[in-house]
């Protein structure tokens, strides 16, 4: 994924109902996730939530996790073990680089 493309998909789009209606979780349920820090959505200078790319596809990473019925505490260390899984691959892929 090239720069331009990743800060596109991090950068908020959609408000709550956009989200709820593309997600099919309900508005109560996307401010729930926010508050047990799963989903952090951006903030306009007036308050409103907007949602991005990234956060829709961790959202379908959240509802997989609850289908396999892993509970919110869970979700969220399973999604912080993924995070830092990912930083720790990019940085050997880019350790590797450089050696060769």
């Amino acid at each position: 994924m090239t720069s331009e493309s990743q800060t596109r998909a991090l950068r908020g789009v959609y408000g709550i109902s956009v989200m709820s209606e593309l997600s099919g979780v309900g508005p109560q349920t996307l401010r729930l996730y926010e508050r047990r820090g799963l989903l952090t959505p951006t903030r306009t200078d007036g308050g409103t939530r907007r949602y991005s790319e990234a956060d829709l596809d961790t959202l379908g990473r959240i509802t997989a996790l609850i289908d396999d019925g892993v509970n919110l505490v869970g979700i969220r260390l399973i999604l912080s073990l993924e995070a830092e899984n990912a930083v720790l691959a990019a940085r050997i892929s880019q350790l590797t680089a450089e050696n060769d």
